[in-house]
């Protein structure tokens, strides 16, 4: 596991940010850095090698999409110099049940 990948699988592991995350999962033909089922999130790091797999990694991203994943890919760099940045933004693609989007009476959600 590469760094970035450990600082990160420690901020996700064992359920912290309110959603279990499994890491290094198969699915089809690909394996995927970490997957949050609940959410049916797909996390991917890409280190400065993807920068010549464009091609692969949009075909990769489109297989998970067309089978109902959402993906999210990060640079490895930016792991590494705003960890905080990147597990805010997993918070608000994935939210811990009880916060996320708040139900609005106006919209047909809740209570009136």
């Amino acid at each position: 596991m590469s760094l970035p990948e450990g600082l990160l699988w420690r901020e996700v592991r064992g359920g912290r940010l309110g959603h279990k995350f499994r890491r290094q999962v198969p699915m089809g033909p690909y394996v995927v850095d970490f997957y949050c089922p609940a959410a049916k999130l797909v996390v991917e790091l890409d280190g400065e090698v993807h920068g010549d797999r464009l091609v692969e990694d949009a075909e990769r991203t489109a297989w998970l999409e067309a089978r109902g994943y959402r993906v999210v890919r990060f640079a490895a760099v930016d792991v590494l110099a705003n960890l905080e940045g990147v597990v805010e933004e997993l918070l608000l693609l994935a939210p811990p049940p009880g916060r996320g989007r708040p139900s609005s009476p106006a919209r047909g959600e809740g209570r009136l």
